[in-house]
């Protein structure tokens, strides 16, 4: 039997007779994710404090985020495991415990973060309980990833990316100078500040984040295991370049989107706060409320409720990388898609791992030294993760034939290398 001739992502859709929206799933979940509370606080902090002038981090960790994040993709679709499984099967055991142990750290801090900043912003919306809020919203993310059919959960996923579009409707309703945003977009503005820098290490440690490229390696190979007509790529070459263009699609889409989303929450913070003086920003429903009376009720309340629908799809996001990277560490049976008593361990650090993001919202922890914490994992994770992840895509033991071309090579490495940049520039930040 001949293998199928490479389809162009739009011939592959029309012989299917399916749209985009069906060819999206993973890539867009995970990108939609990275704007989660938290990222939307360091993207309020950045606009807040330096105006347009960080516009450009959009466009310069573009290519860098969609590149890594499809080199996940690939890693999960031609080998049916996660990042995980695969460092487990091929490399030193202690690194993948070190990097499992520090990601499952940052990722319970980052969630708890998360919970705490869609309490505050359904506070501001409607009072209440801000306690209360922290325990429905857990209660509710844990249960519907526990309990809920697979397959509906994800359509729930991505329909849940659809929150995003509240920060574009954020943007349109205040005054922005476009032309000065086009500029600061297009031609990057640099200082040696140590201000200025943390805040480019806190963005790109924010886009390029280890919890996305496990969940979106993990998911890959979950789609895969569940669909009736799929295999491993290793085991299935003729479906390679239908599948791999699918997962360009659905990559570089989803991170577009991501960015965009980010660059507006930038630009309207920017437009509003730093012109009127407002500079210093903590947390997301800290904007959200800074808004109110500059950019009107409108803007607050739209804004406010994005950082509850992206919140609902983070929480998931950040709780599933997390028991995926652990599952797959010890050998346990993974997956979404079993049912919970065929997966107990791997559901149980879900709720384990949720309970403890609940619990940092009761105790004498200043969120925001958490999440700077988290924020220097993360960086010490990446580097590693990154340069395991690029020496295994490109081994043919682990992905026989679909080792990376040359130029998707050369990007991944180059990402590689700008994190380790940012390691070392957030060291130099620490230190002075």
């Amino acid at each position: 039997m001949t293998s199928p001739e490479p389809l162009p992502a739009a011939d592959a859709v029309a012989r299917k007779g399916r749209s985009i929206w069906d060819f999206l799933g993973p890539g867009l979940i995970t990108g939609a994710s990275d704007d989660d509370p938290s990222g939307i606080a360091t993207y309020s902090q950045v606009g807040a404090q330096y105006g347009y002038a960080m516009a450009w981090t959009m466009l310069f960790s573009y290519p860098l985020m969609a590149c890594i994040q499809e080199i996940s993709a690939r890693i999960g679709r031609v080998t049916g495991e996660g990042i995980a499984g695969n460092i487990r099967e091929h490399y030193s055991v202690w690194l993948l415990r070190t990097i499992v142990a520090l990601l499952l750290v940052a990722n319970v801090i980052n969630l708890g973060a998360d919970l705490g900043g869609m309490a505050d912003a359904l506070k501001l919306l409607i009072g209440g309980p801000g306690e209360a809020y922290v325990v429905l919203f857990a209660v509710t993310c844990c249960a519907l990833e526990i309990f809920s059919r697979y397959d509906r959960y994800v359509a729930v996923l991505k329909w849940t990316t659809i929150s995003l579009f509240a920060y574009v409707a954020t943007v349109l309703t205040v005054d922005v100078s476009w032309s000065e945003v086009a500029v600061h977009t297009f031609v990057p503005h640099l200082s040696f500040d140590r201000d200025y820098i943390t805040g480019i290490v806190a963005v790109l440690g924010t886009t390029i984040s280890p919890y996305l490229m496990f969940w979106q390696a993990s998911e890959e190979a979950e789609d895969e295991r569940i669909a009736v007509d799929a295999e491993p790529l290793l085991k299935a070459p003729g479906q390679g370049p239908r599948e791999l263009r699918r997962i360009e699609l659905d990559t570089y889409t989803g991170m577009a989107y991501s960015n965009l989303v980010a660059l507006f929450i930038i630009v309207t913070t920017a437009a509003t706060l730093h012109q009127h003086g407002v500079t210093s920003i903590a947390t997301s429903a800290q904007a959200a409320d800074a808004l109110r009376p500059i950019a009107g009720p409108f803007a607050f309340a739209v804004f406010a409720v994005g950082i509850i629908g992206t919140g609902l799809l983070a929480i998931p996001v950040l709780a599933g990388s997390a028991a995926y990277a652990v599952g797959e560490a010890l050998g346990w049976p993974v997956g979404l898609a079993r049912l919970p008593r065929e997966a107990k361990a791997f559901y149980g650090t879900i709720a384990i791992a949720t309970l403890i993001g609940i619990s940092i919202n009761f105790v004498a922890i200043d969120p925001i030294e958490a999440l700077f914490w988290s924020a220097v994992i993360n960086g010490v994770i990446a580097v590693p993760l990154m340069a395991v992840m690029m020496i295994m895509s490109e081994n043919p033991a682990v992905m026989g034939q679909f080792r990376l071309p040359k130029g998707l090579a050369a990007v991944g490495w180059l990402a590689t290398a700008v994190m380790a940049a940012m390691v070392l520039a957030m060291g130099w930040a620490l230190l002075v």
